[in-house]
C-alpha cells in the first residue's frame, strides 16, 4: 500500500488542498475560478495558495495514482495509438507526443522542440521501457514514426490506415480545453509537468460514460472518488 501524501506543516486541511488540486487539474478552470468555487463553499484561500498547492502536491498525487493503477495497466501493450499535437510556448512551436492504449488510457506524454526521427525514437523508447513493446502501433503517416519503428524492430506492427488513429485524436481534447483555460504555457518544463500529471488524473477519473449504462457509470465514478480520497488517508 503506497504511503499517503504528507501535509505536515500546512495549516489548511488536507481535504481542502486535495479538492483544490483536483479541481484545477481535472477541470478546465483557472486558479481564480477554483478560488471562487472554494469561496462559495465557505473556504477563503488565495489563488496564489492554490498555485503553490498544485506545484507542491500535483506530482505527488499523480505518483500515488500511478502506483495504484500499475497492476491494471498490464494489458496496455495490446494496441497503442501515437500522435503529436502542436503547442506554442512563448510563440515558439513545440510538440506534445502522446501514447494512448486501446481503452483511451494515456500511457505517456513527452514534449520536444522537433518532431523528427530522434524525437519519435526517444518518445517510443520511453513508453516501451515502462509498458513493453505493443502488439500493434497505430500512427499517422509522419515519416518519423516509421523511421523510429524500423530502428526499434517493430515496423511490421505499425498501422497507418485512414481514420485508424481517431482514438488518439479524441484523447487530445481534454488537454486542449485545459490548455485554453491556462492561457497556454511559458516553459517546456511546465508543459511536460502538467501534461504528465493531467494524463494520470484523466485516466483515474475517466469512467467511459458513453460506453456504459448509467448505473455502471455511477459505480465507477464513486469508486474513483473513494480511491482519490484515500490518497490522503492516514
Amino acid at each position: 500500500m503506497p504511503n499517503p501524501v504528507s501535509f505536515r506543516y500546512f495549516k489548511t486541511s488536507p481535504e481542502i488542498i486535495q479538492l483544490a488540486v483536483m479541481l484545477y487539474v481535472r477541470f478546465p478552470l483557472s486558479l481564480r475560478n477554483v478560488e471562487d468555487l472554494l469561496h462559495e463553499r465557505g473556504v477563503d484561500v488565495s489563488y496564489e495558495s492554490i498555485r503553490y498547492w498544485w506545484h507542491r502536491f500535483g506530482s505527488q498525487f499523480a505518483s500515488e495514482i500511478k502506483k495504484r493503477r500499475a497492476g491494471g495497466m498490464q494489458s496496455s501493450n495490446w494496441k497503442w495509438h501515437l500522435d503529436e499535437v502542436f503547442v506554442k510556448i512563448n510563440g515558439e512551436r513545440h510538440y506534445l507526443w502522446r501514447a494512448v492504449d486501446h481503452e483511451g488510457e494515456v500511457l505517456e506524454s513527452y514534449v520536444t522542440k522537433k518532431r523528427d526521427k530522434k524525437a519519435a525514437l526517444k518518445f517510443m523508447k520511453k513508453a516501451m521501457r515502462r509498458f513493453g513493446s505493443p502488439n500493434e502501433i497505430v500512427t499517422d503517416r509522419l515519416r518519423s514514426y516509421s523511421a523510429a519503428a524500423k530502428e526499434l524492430g517493430c515496423a511490421d506492427k505499425q498501422v497507418t490506415q485512414r481514420w485508424a488513429n481517431n482514438r488518439a485524436e479524441n484523447s487530445h481534447l481534454p488537454f486542449r480545453r485545459r490548455e485554453r483555460a491556462m492561457l497556454r504555457f511559458r516553459r517546456m518544463h511546465s508543459l511536460q509537468k502538467f501534461a504528465s500529471i493531467h494524463a494520470l488524473f484523466h485516466n483515474h477519473f475517466n469512467s467511459q460514460r458513453s460506453l456504459s449504462t448509467r448505473s455502471t457509470f455511477k459505480l465507477n465514478r464513486d469508486a474513483a472518488l473513494t480511491e482519490w480520497r484515500s490518497l490522503i488517508a492516514s
